[in-house]
Formats: C-alpha cells, sequence, structure tokens
C-alpha cells in the first residue's frame, strides 16, 4: 500500500463540493429562466386579449350607427331613448370604466359573448345642451356643422358673398365599451354626423 502524502489527502472531496454549488447555481438560474419565460408568455397572452378587445369596439361602433341611421329621419332622434341607448343630450362624462355607470347602454347581440369572449356595450349621446326638443330649439346648443354649397372659390363662394347653406348635421358621440377574458377592458368614443331632420 502506498503512502499519500497528508497534503493530498486534505484535498479529496473538494471537487465535489465546488461541484455542488456550481449545479445549484446553475439550478437556480434555470428555475429563473423559467419564471422569465413564464411571464413574458402571460405579458404576451394579456396584450393579445387588450387587442382583441379593441378590435371588438368595432362591433359596437357599427351596431350603434346601424341604429342611428335606421331613425335619423322623423323626430326619433330629438328624444331620448334609454332602451336603445340613446340620450338626446350631453351629459358629463362619468368614470367610463366603472361598469355601474353603463346601466343604460345596449349590449351587442344581447349581452352573448363573441367567438374570443368579448361582451360588448355601446352608448350615444347627441352633442346638444338641451334633451328632448328639435337640434334648432331656442336655447339649445348643439355641435353642428353646416357644409357649404354653390360656387368655387369665386363666384357664391367668395369672401363677402351670398353662400348657400347645405343640410346641417348634428355630432353624435358613440362610446364603446368590451369586456373581455382576463379582465381586458377597453373603452373608445368616436364622433359621427347625421344629417338633422
Amino acid at each position: 500500500m502506498k503512502n499519500f502524502p497528508a497534503r493530498r489527502l486534505a484535498q479529496r472531496g473538494v471537487v465535489l463540493f465546488i461541484a455542488l454549488i456550481v449545479l445549484v447555481a446553475m439550478s437556480l438560474a434555470g428555475v429563473a429562466m423559467v419564471r422569465s419565460v413564464d411571464t413574458a408568455l402571460g405579458i404576451a397572452g394579456n396584450l393579445a386579449f387588450k387587442a382583441a378587445t379593441t378590435q371588438g369596439t368595432e362591433r359596437g361602433l357599427q351596431a350603434a350607427y346601424t341604429w342611428l341611421s335606421a331613425n335619423a329621419a322623423g323626430t326619433t332622434l330629438q328624444n331620448t331613448s334609454a332602451a336603445s341607448g340613446y340620450y338626446s343630450s350631453l351629459a358629463a362624462d362619468p368614470n367610463w370604466f366603472d361598469l355601474a355607470n353603463w346601466g343604460g347602454a345596449v349590449q351587442v347581440n344581447a349581452g352573448t359573448p363573441d367567438a374570443v369572449g368579448n361582451v360588448t356595450r355601446y352608448i350615444i349621446h347627441r352633442m346638444c345642451s338641451g334633451a328632448d326638443q328639435p337640434y334648432n330649439a331656442a336655447g339649445n346648443a348643439c355641435a353642428l356643422y353646416v357644409p357649404a354649397s354653390g360656387g368655387t372659390s369665386g363666384g357664391s363662394m367668395a369672401v363677402g358673398s351670398f353662400q348657400f347653406q347645405g343640410i346641417p348635421q348634428v355630432f353624435y358621440r358613440i362610446t364603446t365599451r368590451v369586456d373581455g377574458p382576463r379582465s381586458t377592458v377597453s373603452i373608445t368614443q368616436t364622433s359621427i354626423l347625421i344629417d338633422a331632420t
């Protein structure tokens, strides 16, 4: 049997201890990497759901515009129709992210979620100060666009000359809310013009 120097015997097992430390460090780095990837996937999923709710607001806007177009003739738009999500005057803006403020909204497809799980609502406000009266009633201030018609830059369109007026158009504001999966919410507001009657 050979005799080993005492110095070499004292170093036995040091490499194993260092290897264990490196193994623990690599395991911690692997766990951190997995958590980082999970977080990134969660964020990407949330962004995808948010984009889907933003795109879903188009459905509410289209439904509101269809209702406005169908009711533009006559005096329907002069009067509030809460069942249709329509208000003939502009009120102070509430906190649109509070679902309690959407009590008078219309739910598209009667509140049935679409293929990706979005529920769409809309509210329409006529941009006038007075409710339940014509846009041109005394004391009723409405946001209007009155297009000019006739001539070119000369003639009736020249500065100081008489200009023929087209049909006034009233501004309407459509506010749309979409609630989607993972508590995602998107709210958009769009102003449109409809010929006054």
